[in-house]
């Protein structure tokens, strides 16, 4: 009798199928990796059911909330389906066992304070005066700068920062789309400023990432999250958002808020510039960025006073 296969082999086959029809599958596949391991080390074998679904959702992490339990669900649920074409006994949880996967928590969004803090302090990580305090300082700032993904600066390449343009090239991410930004000047000479420090440390003729270690190397995410909380806890920042703590992605929902503002204040058409920042930061539908804006004070201290010139300006065209 043939012994029934493993977990990991079963979602091995799974992700190279998805693979294939142009699924990138790069977060989900790890998750759904770590799953087949949990369940390999179960001892468990035939039929994928509820309960070791459930029990993986719910057990995996310390403080972990019912929105993360929606969201392992929700990453199982079309592999289990994918299952049930063989296996007709394959358990398919309902899809809101734990409520929504996908609920908005507010964003913390920085003041420009924060912002300059948070490059002062990279600017004095160790070693100092090395090309690793530049390269945090640098890529913080970028991002705050230009809206980018964490993923999106990391995979930059020497060759898609145009300094004479002053143009970034951001290529293949979310959605498989590639896109050209167009920087402020100010972001530009702080490129051009890290790119000269970084030829003093890195001499090589093939293409290189942008931002690099202090071996030459390619900067890895992991790694950047945990100099994140170092500084932010050495900051001492309070989160004024849903999440426990102010994130990187945060410097994104701010850039979007930011550039709103400035529009606002400048009366200028926002439902076109909308679509305008939705390019921008590479989104497939416009209403994706607009899950981007928070209502902070100084926004909606601009669009009220709109609104009031709005409004005193039908009061006066009704009068006449």
């Amino acid at each position: 009798m043939t012994p029934a296969p493993s977990m990991q082999s079963l979602v091995r086959a799974y992700l190279e199928e998805r693979r294939r029809l142009g699924f990138a599958l790069d977060i989900s596949g790890s998750q759904l990796m770590a799953f087949a391991r949990y369940v390999d080390q179960t001892g468990h074998r035939g039929p994928l059911t509820s309960r070791i679904i459930l029990d993986w959702a719910q057990g995996q992490a310390t403080r972990a909330t019912h929105i993360t339990w929606a969201r392992r669900l929700e990453i199982l649920r079309p592999f289990a389906r994918y299952r049930a074409q063989f296996d007709p006994d394959t358990g398919i949880p309902d899809r809101y066992i734990f409520g929504r996967a996908h609920r908005r928590l507010t964003p913390h969004i920085y003041t420009d304070r924060e912002i300059a803090d948070l490059l002062a302090a990279a600017a004095q990580l160790a070693p100092k005066g090395s090309l690793r305090p530049a390269t945090y300082e640098t890529l913080f700032g970028l991002i705050a700068a230009a809206g980018l993904r964490i993923s999106e600066a990391l995979n930059l390449r020497c060759s898609d920062v145009d300094l004479t343009q002053r143009l970034l090239t951001v290529r293949q991410t979310k959605f498989r789309k590639s896109r050209l930004l167009p920087l402020h000047a100010t972001t530009t000479a702080a490129l051009a400023r890290y790119l000269a420090l970084r030829k003093e440390y890195v001499v090589t003729s093939r293409p290189d990432w942008f931002f690099v270690s202090l071996t030459g190397g390619r900067f890895i995410k992991r790694n950047v999250h945990w100099v994140f909380q170092r500084l932010r806890r050495s900051l001492g920042w309070i989160a004024r958002g849903g999440h426990p703590a102010p994130r990187i992605h945060d410097l994104r929902h701010t850039f979007a808020c930011r550039r709103v503002q400035i529009w606002h204040s400048q009366g200028a058409e926002i439902d076109h510039a909308m679509v305008a920042l939705s390019t921008y930061l590479g989104h497939a539908k416009v209403s994706d960025t607009y899950w981007y804006l928070t209502g902070i004070p100084d926004l909606m201290a601009v669009t009220a006073r709109r609104f009031e010139n709005f409004a005193l300006k039908v009061a006066e065209e009704r009068r006449a």
